[in-house]
This record gives structure tokens, sequence and C-alpha cells, in this order.
């Protein structure tokens, strides 16, 4: 079951799924009994309850007559699953070649071998090289454009925050 309920404190209009011995407001944080909340409306269809909240609240706001001349909830959701336009579409209706740009994101500008951020070339070093010392991690990361200083301080992090283990001079990604 689904209810439509008021705030006596602060006006606040919100929906209550179930029927639990006290709600409290998520505006102004007021505690009170079910049975004294203020219900507007009780149904079993969560539809009809967001349709019932959204027309008051519509016409608190003086938006009753627009409200009205809107589609249910259910409506609106279907027309919104037909009415999605795809990147690719988006793309080609703002005057945007879709294969040219997918190529260009294929190409990595910093270098070929170059693949991901700075942080996730180190955990890939961990995790591709087995129980790799310092030096083989800086040798790995520095081939694909990460520098040695970057690579000590990730290695000091990683070990400190437990996402790495390191014993006798060795690596190994947690």
């Amino acid at each position: 079951m689904y209810a439509v309920v008021g705030c006596s404190e602060c006006s606040y209009l919100w929906i209550i799924e179930g029927r639990s011995e006290t709600t409290q407001c998520p505006r102004c944080g007021s505690r009170k009994k079910y049975e004294k909340r203020k219900k507007f409306l009780e149904t079993e269809d969560a539809d009809h309850a967001r349709e019932v909240r959204a027309s008051m609240l519509a016409n608190r706001q003086g938006h009753g007559e627009a409200f009205a001349e809107v589609d249910s909830f259910a409506d609106l959701e279907s027309q919104v699953a037909d009415g999605v336009v795809d990147d690719e579409a988006y793309l080609e209706g703002s005057g945007l070649d879709v294969a040219e740009l997918e190529a260009a994101g294929e190409r990595d500008p910093r270098g070929s071998s170059r693949s991901g951020s700075r942080k996730e070339i180190v955990e890939e070093a961990l995790s591709t090289l087995d129980r790799p010392t310092e030096a083989e991690v800086i040798e790995y990361a520095g081939e694909r454009g990460v520098p040695r200083e970057y690579v000590e301080s990730a290695l000091e992090k990683l070990t400190r925050r437990g996402a790495v283990s390191e014993s006798r001079g060795r690596y190994r990604l947690l």
C-alpha cells in the first residue's frame, strides 16, 4: 500500500510505502506516528500515488492547469523510452562523422603503448608482472610514459593503503 502524506511542521509531501509504526519527514526530520500523519491518499498503485503527489505539488505552485494537460507517469515513461536518441544519431545530427570519431578515440596521442591513467598503469604493472620489484614496475610504467617519481609515490601510497603488499622488495597487488 502507498500513502501520500504531509508534514504538519514544514508542509512537505511524500509517499510512504507500507505501513510503519512511525514516520519521519524527509525534509525537516519531524517524527510522528503513522496514524497522526495527514494522509491525502491511500492506494495500492504506486503510479497513482506519484500522480496525486505531483498534482498536489503543481497546484501549490500555481501550475495545476499545466499539470492537467500532461500525460500520466506511465504514458510519459513509455514516451521517453521510445524517444531516446542513441549516440550515433545524435552525433550525425550534429554534423559529425561517427567513423572518424571512433577512429580518433582509438588513437592515443601519447603513444601507442600507453593505455589508461598513471595509476591504472602502475596497477596494471603490479597485476601483469609476477611479484615485481620497484625497478621492474618503474621500467614497465616508464615504457608507457609514467615518470619514475610518480611510480615511487604510487607504490608507497598503495602499500600504505593496503592495496599492495611489499615483502623483501617485491610487490603484490591485493
